[in-house]
């Protein structure tokens, strides 16, 4: 790592923590952009990414659920099919610009929606065992094979499809982005034998801007306020998927 950048890329990543945290995410995407600009080799990119990602998830995670957002019959099933699959993909090591550039357009219509009009939280319903599974399974696979935690898929189809509230979603998210960050590292870990050392400063910053990010999103933000935030977060993550 050139220590000349340092000091930029450590408030890069502080400020992608804040950001994604407050709306139950961890940042993967955002520490892959920031690593990629600053050309760390991609062997270094993908598990340094996933480390600062179970750090901050497992601070957001706690963070919703002290203020009462996590809900556990929600959040298993889709658990319990991604820890796997995610595994899987974190051991796979493929070309993945085909899922960037599809997952890309799908995050920015997505991000569309919700600056346009933010849905209410209003005639939700939870998905079916099935759906779930499926959804958890496919997400889960998908967070392996591209380094991040899943969650910034989770939570706009979650919130498109009325699923949960808006905090509930940021609250499930940040759970599963941690097991999936979690099997995904140690899949990768597998895979490579290698775990690039993580500079200080960056954990460091990960830790506090998630720390005061996901504080943020669980008790003072309100639904309208984390959706313009989300939409914001999925533009910065679609379109890092499609220009890189």
């Amino acid at each position: 790592m050139n220590h000349e950048y340092l000091p930029v890329m450590t408030l890069a990543v502080f400020l992608v923590a804040l950001l994604y945290s407050s709306v139950g995410h961890a940042g993967a995407s955002g520490y892959i952009a920031v690593m990629a600009l600053f050309s760390l080799p991609t062997t270094t990119i993908k598990p340094t990414a996933l480390v600062l990602n179970v750090a901050v998830a497992c601070i957001a995670s706690y963070q919703f659920w002290r203020a009462g957002f996590f809900r556990w019959r929600l959040f298993w099933p889709f658990a319990l099919a991604s820890i796997p699959c995610a595994y899987l993909g974190g051991y796979i090591n493929l070309p993945t610009h085909l899922f960037k550039m599809l997952i890309g357009v799908a995050l920015l219509v997505a991000a569309l929606r919700f600056l346009i009009k933010p849905a209410e939280d209003v005639q939700l319903q939870p998905p079916p065992l099935p759906t779930a599974l499926a959804t958890g399974g496919g997400l889960g696979l998908l967070a392996g094979l591209t380094g991040t935690g899943g969650g910034i898929f989770l939570t706009p189809l979650m919130l498109l499809l009325r699923w949960a509230g808006t905090k509930t979603v940021a609250a499930t998210s940040a759970a599963f982005i941690l097991v999936n960050s979690s099997a995904g590292l140690a899949g990768n870990l597998s895979s490579t034998k290698n775990l690039p050392i993580v500079a200080g400063p960056l954990l460091a910053a990960a830790v506090t801007g998630g720390t005061l990010g996901s504080y943020l999103g669980s008790r003072s933000f309100s639904a309208a306020a984390i959706k313009r935030l989300l939409a914001a977060v999925l533009t910065l993550a679609g379109g890092k998927l499609l220009l890189t």
